[in-house]
């Protein structure tokens, strides 16, 4: 259980990291050809991963491994769509909790029976989220309403990539993930193209896109490998702690300020961490 909290607390460690880098890059060139360039980076850094790490998958680990890409590509898609609406006070969170939400649904579901401690720390967890990812001001309320419809699904899309990335075995190795991002960049060049974004990058701003998939890969190996040490609530609940890490970067890195909110919700996902590590 152990080392699972910690591989799933690293994953977060890279998937803020990723949204940190690929959130700055985007101010610079389009949110989707930021995303497209890092599905394919991560891919690529996945399948030099697995030259050292070889499996055995099946075509039932890469069938779960498209399912996975399809619901990435589609919390990405209606995130960025409820950001660029100006509503990312609403979108972000929503997103962000019902991403941790339908794991731990569905690993109860599969028999999961987590110590009172540990749901306890899940329960501390969900606003502490809410909070950290939460950007401060009152959205319009015409822009409400469909910031929380992308932000629900967006949720769910994320939610369907951290479950369906859980359903891949050891023995499948990493490859399978290689896959997952292939899919996932064929999905948002797809959406894009409907909503007419820009999703080709320039290879002056490649490296946005390169740094954030491959940082984004590292988080997804280290997902999948906390999913095989603990159980997928935990590990999904852990790895939606995310946002406390791309907002202590943009502190570090950026010199923002924490508001108390926010400081309020680092605080309950520190807690949340000691909760679920003594549970």
């Amino acid at each position: 259980m152990t080392i699972g909290i910690l591989l799933a607390l690293l994953a977060a460690v890279g998937y803020g990291t990723s949204d940190f880098i690929g959130g700055f890059g985007s101010g610079r060139v389009s949110a989707w050809a930021v995303a497209f360039t890092g599905q394919l980076a991560g891919a690529a850094a996945i399948v030099g991963v697995s030259l050292a790490m070889p499996g055995a998958p099946s075509l039932r680990d890469f069938g779960w491994a498209a399912l996975a890409g399809v619901g990435g590509a589609i919390g990405s898609a209606f995130l960025y769509r409820g950001l660029a609406s100006g509503s990312m006070g609403t979108a972000a969170p929503i997103s962000a909790v019902g991403a941790a939400i339908l794991p731990v649904l569905v690993g109860s579901a599969l028999g999961e029976r987590p110590t009172s401690l540990v749901w306890l720390g899940v329960l501390v967890a969900l606003p502490g989220i809410w909070l950290v990812a939460r950007e401060s001001g009152a959205d319009p309320a015409a822009s409400r309403r469909p910031a929380m419809i992308d932000g629900g699904i967006a949720g769910l899309g994320f939610g369907c990539l951290f479950v369906a990335t859980a359903q891949i075995p050891s023995s499948a190795g990493v490859l399978p993930l290689a896959a997952s991002q292939l899919i996932g960049a064929v999905v948002i060049a797809a959406i894009a193209t409907a909503l007419r974004q820009p999703w080709r990058c320039g290879v002056r701003h490649l490296h946005w896109g390169v740094v954030a998939g491959a940082l984004g890969a590292v988080g997804t190996c280290l997902y999948l490998a906390a999913t095989q040490a603990t159980d997928l609530g935990v590990a999904a609940v852990l790895t939606s702690l995310f946002p406390a890490i791309t907002v202590l970067l943009a502190v570090v890195i950026l010199k923002e300020r924490i508001r108390p909110t926010q400081r309020l919700g680092l605080a309950a996902c520190g807690a949340a961490v000691v909760l679920v590590a003594i549970g």
